[in-house]
């Protein structure tokens, strides 16, 4: 699980609690849960969010809230290793024993790759599959991230919306003062439901997908990159130095120390 995620929604929760309990102690709770206006600004947000998608992108969308605290992701300096061990696999036993070392692999795209360089596909061929594949993977993740989008865009714009209704009926019952403040109080409820969606759920949960996307990019123009070098038969050390451009210059001394990548 990525703990950073799970840390900031449970913290940004207690933040709320924490206001609310230090402004009007515990009493205060009941003046902050409306059904109206939770039925107005969270089924407002989502219909319009349905809206704006097609069915099973919406509920593929939802389903992928899980991502956000998935954890485990693949480092990049383990693939830059494991390409790098490749690497030497093929130049000492050539490019037909990378077969064999391919049954050992999990990763599906560096495994696709693999075998294509083992059947001698074209190297043009080999850079325009595994790009493609890149490319639909992106426009794949780019749609979950703009379902998450247009929730966080629409969730405070509801808000908003039952605001307004609620004015419009305080406004129309002003006989009698004293309801008036409760009554405003209940209206501006849909605002800060509506901002807590954005900014407490939606936003977080977009900017972490992002944070994955541009992380698993990385690691598959990686892999593409290594695996094109390998059936250039490039020095595996050459492979390596090339390989570590794509790392934080912090993050280099991590690779090669014993991936055997100053083989001949």
């Amino acid at each position: 699980m990525d703990i950073a995620s799970l840390i900031g929604i449970v913290l940004g929760a207690i933040m709320v609690v924490f206001g609310i309990i230090s402004s009007g102690g515990m009493s205060a709770f009941k003046y902050f849960v409306d059904v109206p206006s939770i039925i107005i600004t969270l089924g407002g947000s989502i219909s319009g969010t349905l809206a704006s998608n097609k069915l099973p992108d919406f509920i593929n969308g939802l389903k992928c809230i899980s991502l956000a605290f998935k954890g485990g992701t693949t480092d990049p300096a383990d693939i830059i290793k494991t390409i790098i061990d490749l690497a030497n696999v093929g130049r000492k036993e050539g490019l037909l024993a990378l077969e064999e070392a391919a049954n050992n692999i999990e990763d599906e795209f560096l495994k696709k790759g693999i075998m294509l360089v083992v059947d001698g596909t074209d190297p043009e061929l080999v850079r325009g599959i595994l790009e493609t594949d890149l490319v639909c993977l992106e426009d794949r993740h780019k749609t979950v991230i703009s379902f998450w989008e247009k929730w966080a865009e629409l969730g405070p714009a509801w808000g908003m919306i039952g605001t307004l209704v609620g004015l419009v009926i305080m406004l129309y019952n002003m006989e009698d003062a004293s309801s008036i403040g409760p009554a405003m109080a209940t209206a501006l409820l849909t605002t800060l439901y509506g901002s807590l969606i954005a900014n407490w759920l939606c936003n977080p949960v977009a900017s972490k997908l992002k944070v994955n996307n541009s992380l698993e990019v990385t690691l598959r123009n990686i892999t593409i990159e290594g695996l094109l070098s390998i059936q250039a038969g490039e020095n595996p050390r050459v492979i390596e130095e090339k390989l570590k451009s794509f790392l934080a210059p912090s993050a280099r001394g991590n690779v090669g120390a014993d991936a055997g990548g100053g083989e001949e």
